[in-house]
């Protein structure tokens, strides 16, 4: 391994291994896939049928399956880190992923209802295979040079966004512009073009990631806190007994069951329901929750005691960020929902003279400056690797020569016009863009003697949340309740993704850091199954979020929605500050 490891830093782009670059680019072909089609799915469902060629569909059942779709993306990262770890091997896993996904944006460039729900399930699948192991392959190329490992990071981190960019910009045009078909398709394309850039690179890693972890190498067995009865440790792991087991298992059943059962009641229209019942006034779907939730909870209860105080202590903190995360996530990701509804239906995005021509220099650079550093960047690798790897530069080279095409063709014709129509979708562009140009600046935050505690970055950051929200809330004001049109301005949407991805970069890139900071090594996948449940039950809580909206606007007014929204998170940002204290002693020194 160390002499694999020695020979990826010979030839160096940018100070860090070529085979970096590699994952670089694979990875931000999968955000442009993964974020090109999230922008659209949304509008494709909701659209008219006969005017637009969408679905048709009310809001209400689109948020309920986006929901459910965002959600399972998260959980299936488990299945995926599972099989990666203990049968194919990482690299495999990535493979597979990505052919999935592929598979997946081609069916839903069919557009019938067979195809765009095959072609989603595959893209769950795919991404639970591809997303948690692009970063263990980093991990494993930089284990022993850990000083490095933060920039190769922050350098994969800006491929993430890249791709995220240019996919929300390019498919969402072609989608609403050309054709559903189109922006589902391209997206296929392009990461049809990651995976054979990734395929055709592979030998640059040597035997890195290439086969299943060994038992004795591994810390898989942490799932289920075994250990053997000689160990010695501090925290001695106390297995799970049978009973445990089985309520780890019931609880997952019932949560995978409630963030199916929503979708597909209202797509069948009330004939197929997986829990028709009623139980002291309560419908079966919240019965099942609160009782899957129940278990997971005295699971909890059960189990933590069982450490030691400092271990337990620590435990304690994680489950609070988990809970304000969960909830984080549950308003942030009305970004493709509700956010991209507003633009389309009460944003004013037609702009004549001097403000559309405005709109079309700024969109310009917007697309051709973050083109042109990639386009950099891909010459250094093409450079350093087209001698030993020439298949892989090819279909990298030809993939970028395709996506310059479509960007010069899409800008030429906006140019064109007389006026400019702003996309629904380019709003959500928005969000990487910041991220681009403000992380270095959060990073050197971190970095100073000001860096504030955990419990602070989720107070600032939920903060942050809800100033977004208010400021929507407030341009939202003049809507009446059940108006289905309006113009207000788009300073309001541009005001929100900058507020809430200032919050973003003080949350979720430190999330998963703080999880392995505050637990022993073997007790990193428990805590981490915790996280990504999390997350996923943040997902789907976006989705009923986003579902309510609809009822709040038509009687309230839709600006009542964004202000409950905003109340929600100035909450939880002063819980987060109040037990500051409470959380810092919890952490035990931890920063």
């Amino acid at each position: 391994m160390s002499t694999d490891i020695e020979s990826l830093f010979k030839d160096k782009v940018l100070g860090h291994p070529a085979g970096l670059f590699v994952l670089f680019f694979t990875e931000m072909w999968e955000r442009f896939s993964y974020y090109g089609m999230r922008a659209l799915l949304i509008l494709f469902f909701t659209a008219s049928i006969l005017e637009e060629g969408g679905w048709g569909w009310p809001a209400e059942w689109a948020y309920a399956i986006f929901g459910t779709y965002t959600s399972l993306v998260y959980l299936s990262t488990m299945l995926g880190g599972y099989f990666a770890d203990n049968v194919i091997g990482i690299r495999k896993a990535v493979v597979v992923g990505a052919l999935l996904m592929t598979l997946g944006h081609a069916c839903m460039a069919i557009e019938t209802s067979f195809f765009i729900y095959l072609g989603l399930t595959l893209l769950v699948f795919g991404s639970g295979f591809f997303k948690p192991n692009m970063t263990s392959i980093i991990s494993e190329m930089y284990k022993e040079k850990p000083e490095k490992k933060d920039g190769a990071y922050t350098i994969f981190y800006m491929g993430v966004n890249a791709g995220a960019f240019l996919g929300i910009l390019l498919c969402g045009y072609l989608g609403e512009k050309v054709g559903w078909s189109w922006g589902f398709g391209i997206a296929g394309v392009f990461m049809l073009f990651g995976l054979l850039q990734f395929w055709y690179a592979q030998g640059i890693f040597g035997d890195i990631a290439l086969k299943p972890k060994k038992k004795n190498e591994d810390v898989i067995d942490i799932v289920m806190d075994t250990v053997p009865e000689n160990d010695e440790s501090e925290d001695k792991r106390n297995p799970f007994t049978t009973i445990q087991r089985i309520m780890i298992v019931v609880a997952a059943v019932l949560g995978l069951a409630w963030i199916l059962n929503d979708p597909i009641s209202k797509i069948s229209e009330g004939e197929v329901n997986l829990f028709r019942f009623e139980l002291f006034g309560l419908s079966g779907p919240t019965v099942a929750i609160l009782f899957a939730l129940f278990l997971f909870v005295l699971l909890l209860i059960i189990r933590i005691p069982k450490y030691v105080k400092t271990t337990r202590e620590k435990m304690l903190a994680i489950v609070f960020f988990a809970f304000v995360t969960m909830f984080f996530w549950a308003i942030f990701e009305q970004s493709p929902s509700s956010l991209t509804v507003f633009a389309r239906d009460y944003t004013q995005r037609t702009l004549e003279g001097g403000a559309g021509l405005t709109f079309k220099i700024v969109n310009s650079l917007m697309t051709i400056v973050p083109l042109g550093v990639i386009t950099w960047v891909l010459v250094m690798l093409f450079k350093k690797t087209f001698a030993k790897y020439a298949l892989s530069n090819i279909f990298l080279s030809l993939s970028f020569l395709i996506v310059w095409g479509i960007a010069i063709w899409m800008l030429s014709a906006e140019f064109q016009k007389d006026q400019a129509e702003v996309p629904a979708s380019w709003f959500s562009v928005l969000n990487s863009l910041f991220i681009i140009t403000l992380a270095p600046l959060f990073s050197k935050w971190w970095e100073s003697k000001y860096n504030p505690n955990a419990n602070m970055k989720w107070a600032i950051g939920m903060g942050l949340l809800g100033l977004g929200m208010a400021c929507i809330a407030f341009g939202a004001g003049g809507i009446e309740p059940g108006a289905k049109t309006a113009s207000v301005s788009m300073i309001w949407l541009i005001l929100v993704y900058l507020f809430h991805t200032m919050g973003e970069l003080c949350i979720s890139p430190v999330g998963l850091s703080y999880v392995s900071k505050l637990v022993p090594a073997r007790m990193i996948a428990t805590m981490f199954g915790i996280w990504y449940l999390a997350i996923a039950i943040g997902m789907k809580m976006a989705g009923m979020f986003a579902e309510s909206s609809e009822a709040i606007a038509q009687e309230k007014g839709i600006s009542q929605f964004f202000w409950i929204l905003t109340g929600v998170s100035f909450a939880l940002a002063v819980l987060s500050a109040i037990l500051y204290p409470v959380i810092k002693k919890l952490m035990h020194g931890v920063r």
